[in-house]
């Protein structure tokens, strides 16, 4: 079998990799399983200060999920139910990982694979990448859990667009309607997200921890709890803060410990 999940470190970043190239890198249930495992461990390394999300090759990041299973795994009503607990985890795992995650996006991403991106907190595609989530082709809804993911990163009217029109659209149209953060040339992809990455590591990453796990709760409702207001004074106790107020002061780059 292709269909596999493969995980490099690069120093204190980790590329994860989606890996059934004979498909687009559609994700058979297996490897939906084993994406939100890694996501679930990956989150639990204090080593690690980034994540990177890709499609093996160069043809697709993700296709969506492997239709030729559907037969067998997700047929009717109960199937589909099980089906969606292991997909459901994934998706959770990466929102939740505690670690910013960068999508590096080479062509095709579509369906579950737009859903997956969706979720990254950084998108950086190539300029002949293509989105698009033609579930209403399939007689299917997207999971409300991953529409919901959709609305707060697009907005309602994008959302409704992409899902009930079923269209597949370029990399300067996903940049317009917010679906990606960067659009930079085919060749240039990988070059640029794992310099993201390195960006993204070389600053403290108990900040960074704290920046993500606040967006997603501000996401949810702007109304924050004195607790949840106070944690923001966090940071002024940590050896990173001393570090970088000292290396500002010098002039010099920090290089931050995480404590």
């Amino acid at each position: 079998m292709g269909d596999k999940l493969t995980i490099e470190r690069n120093g204190d970043i980790a590329i994860v990799a989606l890996d059934n190239p004979e498909k687009m890198n559609a994700l058979t249930l297996s490897m939906w399983r084993d994406l939100g495992a890694a996501m679930k461990k990956l989150s639990d390394d204090d080593s690690i200060r980034c994540v990177i999300l890709r499609g093996a090759g160069t043809k697709a990041f993700a296709a969506g999920a492997d239709i030729g299973e559907f037969a067998a795994l997700r047929s009717n009503r109960e199937q589909a139910r099980a089906y969606a607990e292991i997909t459901t985890a994934a998706m959770d795992a990466i929102e939740h990982c505690r670690h910013p995650v960068v999508a590096m996006i080479h062509g095709v991403c579509v369906g579950g694979g737009l859903e997956i991106a969706s979720l990254c907190d950084i998108r950086i595609c190539g300029e002949s990448s293509r989105f698009g989530a033609p579930v209403g082709q399939l007689g299917l809804t997207m999971s409300y859990a991953e529409l919901g993911a959709l609305i707060r990163l697009a907005g309602r009217a994008v959302a409704m667009e992409i899902v009930l029109e079923g269209r597949i659209f370029d990399a300067r149209e996903a940049l317009a309607k917010g679906l990606t953060s960067r659009v930079v040339a085919d060749d240039a992809v990988e070059e640029e997200a794992i310099a993201t990455a390195r960006r993204i590591a070389r600053g403290a990453p108990l900040v960074a921890r704290w920046h993500k796990a606040a967006s997603n709760r501000l996401t949810r409702s702007p109304a924050l709890s004195v607790e949840e207001i106070e944690s923001a004074f966090d940071c002024f106790d940590t050896e990173d803060f001393r570090i970088g107020a000292e290396a500002f002061n010098a002039k010099q780059k920090p290089v931050f410990e995480g404590k």
